[in-house]
């Protein structure tokens, strides 16, 4: 015990936080107990190791072990037989017990560490629908999804990756629905990844991904376990970093990002009506500067004549082209958006209104941009927030700018170019092999009743076909409410 003393006080010296404590078991088997301050339990180890411990045996001639088994009052007992398993067990708040004349450790299951409690995520809230978000926690967010998904067939592996953070990742996929294929494929990518340290699910990310120079995003990240639990139901894999509690789903699509849980939660006409509103959203979003720019620099023609004659109107003090003032308000308003996501929450979001009124007020009193602009610009930003994914309305955020230039030089013609480039890049992608316009290119129709609109839940019977071999069917074929099948509306 003492050549193992030595090495252990080796590796963790000027380690103030790591605990040493000798005692004798039963009086008379010399024991050390090892644990780290702020990750172990310490009323747990008094209660439940070191106080039955330390009460003397009727024999002396008691095996040790025997003498853990009948009194260690511990759930979880691991035995250990090299110091890198030590080191592990140590850095997750387990204890470790060591005994003289033993080759072989004991790791005390009680670590207790400080954590959030589970919380709406406010980044993906939904007016119906749970109300729980993943933690930072590990142990949390994978008892989150086995409390949904109560089948055997969930499964999760664990790795540890990063030289010094040692990381705990965790990849889940149900057996019968995941393609096997997929799930090799993105442990492979898992295991290549040996860097120094990951310290969030942004690491994996990008490592992971197939295309690094694309701005898309080509894995959904989510907060919501019932998101999660929804994408295993589809055969996709769910990637879990301790630390976060920002979940990775791979494959993804394009249209999978533009999904929300409340989708699934209201009737299907109205989720099939906010769906289409955000496609056209998305275009606002991504275009309506840039037709602004377009229309009042080459194309005057297409406005009517009292509309032209305002827009003349108000314009006529500004002493910009309209691709100027167009930059000039959008990189302005970027900027208070980004200002206000980094001030205090107590007064963020009073900076990035308020200031946005006033500047833009201000603005147009001191004659450098006009009226219109203002509304192209606002309407514009509030189309930016409709996108349900903040990690797609980022680089159509960013898009929007290199279409205005195109605009602002070939007026409708360099806005078509724009959108002709970005449709190659996006038919170009493939997010695990699975392209990322699927399923409009290639199209499959049976997919699309889940794309572009919601179907209802009783004709939503498949499963969407993602990669290799996969469990075709999701419910039966009778699901259909009796009424619209034709009958008098009672229970069969």
């Amino acid at each position: 015990m003492n050549q193992n003393l030595d090495v252990l006080q080796l590796l963790y010296k000027d380690c103030s936080d790591v605990v040493f404590r000798s005692f004798s078991i039963a009086g008379h088997i010399q024991a050390q107990l090892i644990y780290i301050k702020g990750l172990s339990n310490v009323e747990e180890m008094d209660s439940h190791v070191l106080t039955p411990l330390m009460k003397k045996a009727e024999r002396k001639s008691v095996h040790p072990q025997t003498l853990i088994e009948q009194r260690l009052s511990v759930a979880e007992v691991t035995k250990i037989a090299t110091f890198n398993a030590c080191i592990e067990q140590l850095s997750v708040g387990n204890p470790i017990l060591l005994l003289e004349g033993h080759g072989q450790g004991f790791a005390l299951g009680l670590a207790k560490w400080e954590k959030r409690s589970i919380e709406e995520p406010t980044g993906e809230l939904v007016v119906r629908g749970p109300r729980e978000g993943f933690t930072e926690a590990m142990e949390v967010n994978t008892s989150m999804l086995r409390r949904k998904i109560r089948s055997p067939q969930l499964k999760m592996k664990s790795l540890k990756l990063g030289r010094y953070t040692q990381t705990a990742i965790t990849l889940a996929y149900i057996e019968d629905l995941s393609d096997g294929t997929l799930v090799e494929e993105v442990t492979n990518r898992l295991k290549r990844i040996d860097v120094d340290g990951i310290l969030e699910s942004g690491y994996i990310e990008e490592l992971i991904q197939d295309y690094s120079y694309s701005p898309f995003p080509e894995v959904l990240i989510t907060e919501r376990p019932d998101t999660a639990v929804s994408s295993l139901l589809e055969g996709r894999v769910v990637i879990l970093v301790d630390g976060t509690p920002f979940v990775l789903v791979a494959p993804t699509t394009f249209f999978s990002l533009f999904q929300s849980a409340e989708d699934y939660y209201h009737h299907f006409m109205i989720a099939t009506a906010t769906r289409w509103l955000r496609y056209l959203f998305l275009f606002i979003s991504l275009l309506f500067p840039s037709l602004y720019v377009a229309i009042i620099t080459y194309h005057q023609e297409m406005v009517p004549t009292t509309l032209l004659l305002t827009m003349v109107d108000s314009r006529e003090v500004v002493p910009f082209p309209a691709l100027v003032e167009a930059l000039l308000m959008e990189i302005t308003f970027e900027g208070l958006r980004e200002a206000g996501l980094r001030l205090p929450k107590q007064v963020g979001a009073a900076v990035s209104i308020v200031g946005a009124l006033v500047i833009g007020q201000a603005a147009v009193d001191a004659g450098l941009v006009s009226d219109h602009m203002v509304m192209v610009v606002a309407i514009t930003g509030i189309a930016s927030f409709t996108i349900p994914r903040y990690n797609l309305a980022i680089p159509i955020r960013l898009l929007r700018f290199p279409v205005m230039l195109l605009a602002g030089t070939f007026g409708l013609v360099g806005i078509v170019t724009g959108i002709l480039a970005i449709m190659t890049h996006l038919s170009m992608l493939r997010s695990f092999g699975v392209p990322y316009l699927s399923p409009a290119a290639p199209m499959k129709g049976r997919d699309m009743k889940d794309a572009l609109m919601r179907a209802p839940l009783w004709k939503l019977n498949t499963r969407p076909h993602l990669t290799g071999e996969y469990n075709k069917y999701r419910q039966s074929s009778n699901q259909k409410p009796t009424s619209d099948r034709g009958g008098d509306g009672e229970q069969g």
